[in-house]
C-alpha cells in the first residue's frame, strides 16, 4: 500500500513542469506544507514564491507536502504510512524543518491532522532536539498566530521574501554549532519578523487576558516585515500543472491595498500599497509565452493598478488570454473589461459587500450604485452575460433595512440586465461577516447566528421569485468556527487540538466546552477599548489608536480617504 501511495506522488510530479528536485543527501531537506489539497494549494502564489526562494539557496532542498485527497488519506491512515513529500516521497518526520502556509482558519484542523499523519509530535513543548522544527507563515500566521501557539515553534510575521533568508541563515548556523532546541528558538526570535510563541507568557485575571510577557530575552514586540520594492522580487507561477483550482500562469502586479475598507484584514496588514513596474510585469508575461497558459493577474484590486490598460494591451497583444483575482467597480476600465471578455470571461464579479449606501459608508467601501451599474454596462457591452455580487451579512451596525436593501439592489441590477437585453444570471455570494484582528471591527461582536440565519432566509425568499437570480450562502456553522479561531487565544488552541482528537471541526463546539470555554465569549462580546488582545505582541506598523478612531468614524458614517503620497495617518509610512 505504501508503494501505491509513493506511485501516486511520482505520477503527480511527472505531470508537472518547473519543479526542483535534488538527490537526497546533497542538501538539507525542508518541507513546505500546505494544509489542504494539492488542487487548492497549487493555486496559492505564496507557496510558489517560497518554494523557489528556498530552492535557489545552495544549501536547501525544499519539497512540497499536501493534505491527501480523501481516498488516499484513508489509505495513509489504514496502513499507518507516514505522510510524504511530492518530490522525493520523503516522510514528513525526516525533514528537519517543516514550513506551513496558513491562508484560512479552517485549515488549522488540517495542520494538526497532517502532523499526526506525518508522525510528528503535535504539541510543540513535547518536541526534542531530534524532532523537526515547525514554522508557519501566510496571512493567518501574520494576523493572529495564537490558536496554533501550542503547535507551531515559530511564526513568520509579514512577507516571507524579506524574512526567510535571515531565518534560514540563523537556522543553519545554529545547527552547525549543535545548539539545543531551546537555544535555537531563542536565536530565531531575534530575527526581524519571527515570533516564537513559547517565549511569551500570557497572563489572565478573571478569565481575561491581562498581559503578554516576553521571556528569555525575546523582543517586546515583533514587527511585521514587508517588501519595499516589489521589482526586486518577481512573483509568478513556478511549478506548472493542469491539476489545480486556477489553471493560470499567475503573475502578481501589486501588493497591499490603501482603500481602508474597515472590515479587511489584508488591507491593514499588507500596507502600504505597492505596485510592480509595468516593465517587470510585461517581462514576466513574455516569459509566460512558452507555457501557453492564461495569465492570472494577482493583486488586492487589479483595476487599481495604474497601468492596467497598457498591461491588458500587452497581454492580448502577445496572443494570450487573461483573468484577474479581483477588481473594484469604481476603478474598472473599459479596456480591462473588454480584455476579460476577449479572454472568454463568462461572469463579471463585483464586490459591493453591502446593499445600502449606509452600510457601505460604515465599512468605508467607497463603491456606490452608480459604479456597479457602470461596470455592469461595460460588461454587457463587451458581451458578458452573467454577473456575480459578493455580499456580507451581519456587518457592524446593520439593521433589517440594510438586508432588505440587498434584495432591492439585486432586483434593480437584474432589471437593468433585462432592459439591456441580457437573459443572463445574477448570482449573489453571501457570507456572514467575521470580525478580524488588526481592523477597526476587532473590538466588536459577531452578529448573532440566529440573526444571520434569518437574514439569509429573508434574502432567499425576497429573491426566489425572480428568474435567473441565484442566492448562494455560506454555512453559518463554519463561519462561527472561523469567528472563534480568528480572534482566539491560546486556550482556543487547546480546544482545537481536542476537537481533532474527537474527529475534527464538527467537534469544535464540544471541545470548547470540555476545555471550559464558551464560543459566545469569543463571538458575541464587545471588547473594551484598552483590552489586551492575544495578538498584542505583533506590530503591523500602524497604531492601535488609529484603528480605534476608525471604529468611531464607522459608527458616525464618516469616510476615510485612501492612501496617498506623503500620508502619515496610520503610522506604516
Amino acid at each position: 500500500m505504501a508503494w501505491q501511495l509513493k506511485q501516486e506522488l511520482k505520477e503527480t510530479l511527472a505531470a508537472e513542469e518547473g519543479y526542483y528536485r535534488y538527490p537526497l543527501g546533497t542538501r538539507l531537506p525542508v518541507a513546505l506544507v500546505y494544509p489542504n489539497s494539492y488542487f487548492v494549494g497549487m493555486s496559492n502564489l505564496g507557496l510558489h514564491i517560497i518554494y523557489e526562494l528556498l530552492n535557489k539557496r545552495s544549501d536547501t532542498a525544499c519539497e512540497r507536502v499536501f493534505l491527501p485527497e480523501r481516498k488516499s488519506l484513508e489509505r495513509y491512515e489504514n496502513t499507518r504510512t507516514p505522510l510524504m513529500s511530492i518530490e522525493n516521497q520523503l516522510p514528513l518526520l525526516q525533514f528537519p524543518l517543516l514550513a506551513f502556509v496558513l491562508s484560512f482558519e479552517m485549515d488549522y484542523f488540517n495542520v494538526v491532522k497532517m502532523l499526526t499523519l506525518g508522525k510528528v509530535k503535535v504539541w510543540a513543548e513535547e518536541r526534542g532536539d531530534m524532532d523537526p522544527v515547525v514554522i508557519a507563515g501566510g496571512p493567518c500566521a501574520t494576523f493572529n498566530p495564537e490558536p496554533l501557539a501550542e503547535v507551531i515553534d515559530a511564526f513568520i510575521i509579514g512577507e516571507g521574501e524579506v524574512i526567510m533568508p535571515a531565518f534560514m541563515d540563523t537556522f543553519y548556523k545554529a545547527r552547525q554549532e549543535g545548539v539545543s532546541r531551546q537555544q535555537l528558538l531563542q536565536r530565531l526570535a531575534q530575527v526581524p519578523g519571527v515570533y516564537v510563541p513559547s517565549l511569551y507568557e500570557h497572563r489572565y485575571e478573571d478569565d481575561r487576558l491581562t498581559a503578554v510577557i516576553p521571556q528569555d530575552g525575546a523582543p517586546a514586540s515583533v514587527s511585521r516585515q514587508w517588501v519595499r520594492n516589489l521589482d526586486e522580487y518577481p512573483a509568478h507561477t513556478v511549478v506548472r500543472t493542469e491539476n489545480t483550482e486556477f489553471n493560470f500562469y499567475l503573475i502578481e502586479t501589486a501588493r497591499g491595498c490603501g482603500r481602508h475598507c474597515r472590515f479587511c484584514m489584508a488591507g491593514y496588514c499588507f500596507r502600504r500599497p505597492r505596485n510592480r513596474s509595468l516593465d517587470v510585469v510585461t517581462r514576466e508575461v513574455k516569459e509566460a509565452l512558452q507555457y501557453k497558459k492564461r495569465i492570472g493577474l494577482m493583486g488586492a484590486a487589479i483595476s487599481d493598478y495604474p497601468e492596467i490598460n497598457e498591461l491588458c494591451k500587452d497581454i492580448l497583444g502577445e496572443g494570450l488570454s487573461m483573468s484577474v483575482a479581483s477588481f473594484r467597480a469604481d476603478s474598472v476600465t473599459r479596456e480591462l473589461v473588454d480584455s476579460l471578455a476577449q479572454s472568454g470571461l463568462k461572469t463579471l464579479t463585483m464586490a459591493p459587500e453591502a446593499g445600502s449606501s449606509r452600510m457601505r459608508a460604515i465599512i468605508n467601501k467607497g463603491i456606490e450604485e452608480e459604479h456597479l451599474f457602470r461596470a455592469m454596462d461595460m460588461g454587457l457591452q463587451a458581451g458578458i452575460r452573467h454577473f456575480r455580487l459578493y455580499i456580507m451579512v451581519g456587518l457592524p451596525f446593520e439593521t433589517d433595512d440594510d438586508v432588505d436593501a440587498i434584495v432591492d439592489l439585486a432586483g434593480r441590477l437584474k432589471d437593468y440586465m433585462e432592459e439591456q437585453g441580457s437573459k443572463g444570471t445574477l448570482t449573489l455570494s453571501v457570507n456572514p461577516f467575521i470580525p478580524k484582528p488588526f481592523t477597526p471591527f476587532q473590538w466588536l461582536p459577531m452578529a448573532d447566528k440566529k440573526y444571520v440565519e434569518r437574514a439569509f432566509k429573508n434574502l432567499t425568499q425576497g429573491l426566489r421569485k425572480r428568474k435567473n437570480i441565484i442566492v448562494g450562502v455560506e454555512s453559518p456553522k463554519e463561519a462561527y468556527i472561523q469567528g472563534v479561531l480568528a480572534r482566539g487565544d491560546r486556550r482556543v488552541g487547546k480546544a482545537l487540538l481536542k476537537a481533532c482528537e474527537l474527529g475534527g471541526s464538527k467537534a469544535f463546539k464540544r471541545a470548547l466546552k470540555e476545555c471550559g470555554l464558551q464560543a459566545a465569549d469569543y463571538l458575541y462580546r464587545r471588547r473594551e477599548e484598552h483590552e489586551v488582545f492575544p495578538w498584542e505582541v505583533l506590530d503591523m506598523g500602524f497604531t492601535r489608536e488609529y484603528i480605534y478612531r476608525e471604529l468611531g468614524k464607522a459608527e458616525a458614517l464618516q469616510p476615510t480617504l485612501q492612501c496617498f503620497a506623503g500620508c502619515h495617518r496610520c503610522g506604516v509610512c
